[in-house]
């Protein structure tokens, strides 16, 4: 089923604040191959708005009866200035057809001033908490980089805005998505890494993690990634299916589909190099696990067809 998400953005609207919550969400749907989530842009007005940096952006319309999983409100700069009682009316009708309200930034004040923050659990940027709080005594308002309560998301600044996004992909579709956006994104890579690494919390996956990532060419028999790290194939069997919620062979596998999948789409390698830099033998095999995991063969998906 495909979340959707409609963007409400304000004059003055931070674009990084915008991209971190967007390009995780546009990650997830690349990585697994299908429409896990939808976004859509409106202003108040249906003009183009203008973020805090001069980047303009034409919306699909304006903010009137449309409806989505989640609605996302964006005014960053100049946010006292936007809190009027047409924004305010304007919040609580679309309240009525987003189960979930979301601000990012300020727009936690926008949501609070039109009383859709009482009696939950609330941030807002740092530098506006203590105003935050005595505004609004009925939100109980606490200094983190964000927070799901119930049905109302509340992030303090853009940054934290990609943590909440991966949080709302781990919620949605379990912490192995969550991890391969976050590689993707290079999010937890070195900055001296040529080969960024996929990561993990736990320390022994985190190991198992290296070893297959780099034996991708020629994978090797989990009892014998047990025996080069000094430990048991069911001591790594059940952390990797605690912390990722999937077998090890299949993660195998699945690492090595991904690499297929970029090469057959960043590089105009044959089926047969990219089977052999995957691990597979046989071309043949590679083209089913390919369409098994993807929907297409990898000639489909390099094509886009």
């Amino acid at each position: 089923m495909t979340r959707s998400y409609n963007f409400l953005l304000f004059d003055g609207f931070s674009n990084l604040c915008l991209a971190n919550m967007v390009e995780p969400l546009r990650a997830a749907n690349t990585l697994a191959g299908q429409d896990l989530y939808a976004w859509q842009f409106y202003s108040p007005d249906g003009a183009p708005v203008q973020s805090s940096s001069g980047l303009q952006v034409a919306p699909h319309g304006a903010m009137g009866f449309e409806s989505g999983d989640a609605l996302v409100v964006m005014p960053s700069y100049g946010y006292l200035e936007h809190s009027v009682p047409d924004t305010h009316r304007a919040l609580r009708r679309a309240a009525t057809r987003h189960p979930k309200l979301a601000g990012l930034d300020t727009g936690s004040w926008l949501l609070a001033h039109a009383g859709l923050l009482e009696g939950h659990r609330a941030t807002i940027h740092w530098d506006e908490l203590s105003r935050f709080e005595e505004a609004f005594p009925d939100v109980e308002v606490v200094q983190e980089r964000y927070v799901i309560d119930r049905n109302r998301i509340t992030c303090s600044g853009a940054l934290a805005v990609y943590d909440l996004a991966t949080a709302l992909i781990l919620a949605d579709h379990g912490p192995l998505l969550s991890m391969e956006v976050a590689h993707l994104l290079m999010n937890r890579s070195e900055p001296s890494a040529a080969s960024p690494q996929m990561k993990s919390e736990d320390r022994l996956v985190n190991r198992v993690l290296a070893v297959m990532q780099s034996t991708l060419d020629a994978p090797v028999l989990i009892k014998d990634i047990a025996r080069r790290l000094g430990c048991s194939q069911k001591k790594i069997e059940t952390r990797v299916l605690a912390e990722l919620g999937i077998t090890p062979q299949a993660l195998y596998r699945r690492l090595r589909l991904n690499l297929a999948r970029k090469l057959a789409v960043e590089t105009q390698q044959s089926v047969a190099e990219i089977a052999s830099r995957c691990g597979y033998e046989n071309p043949s095999a590679m083209t089913r696990a390919f369409r098994a995991q993807f929907g297409q063969t990898p000639t489909a998906y390099r094509s886009g067809s």
